[in-house]
């Protein structure tokens, strides 16, 4: 089992063009290299969500592991939001909108991001720069 302390980890559909892009996106705004990233079609993924007792079918959610705590849907993006670079920090004030209501606009987009945004045949494959914030 991977050691989670102290590690802030992504999962996100790796087939998604939209999270994928989300993931490029929280790379270049990561300064400080806070986050590493695993596809939730991978077998570390399939590892941490078993760890966690959570469904490793379901692809419909990024999901962040912070200090051994695991967040979804709109939770997982503002807290990652909190972490970025510029003013996208400033983004964690939606906290304050009830989750129920986060959720239904995440949910709202998650159903759709296939036939909105396009699917990939394969999960991404990291450069080899990158490679290393990757949990394959």
């Amino acid at each position: 089992m991977i050691n989670l302390n102290n590690k802030s980890i992504i999962l996100f559909d790796g087939v998604c063009n939209l999270c994928n892009n989300s993931v490029q996106f929280i790379i270049t705004r990561d300064k400080n290299n806070h986050f590493i990233f695993a596809s939730l079609q991978s077998d570390a993924a399939q590892d941490i969500l078993l760890h966690f007792q959570r469904n490793n079918s379901d692809f419909d959610s990024i999901i962040l592991i912070d200090n051994g705590k695991i967040f979804d849907k709109s939770s997982a993006i503002l807290k990652i939001s909190s972490k970025l670079s510029g003013f996208w920090k400033y983004s964690y004030v939606f906290i304050i909108v009830p989750k129920f209501i986060r959720d239904l606009c995440y949910t709202l987009i998650a159903q759709n991001r296939y036939k909105w945004f396009g699917k990939k045949e394969s999960c991404m494959i990291p450069t080899k720069e990158l490679k290393a914030r990757f949990l394959m």
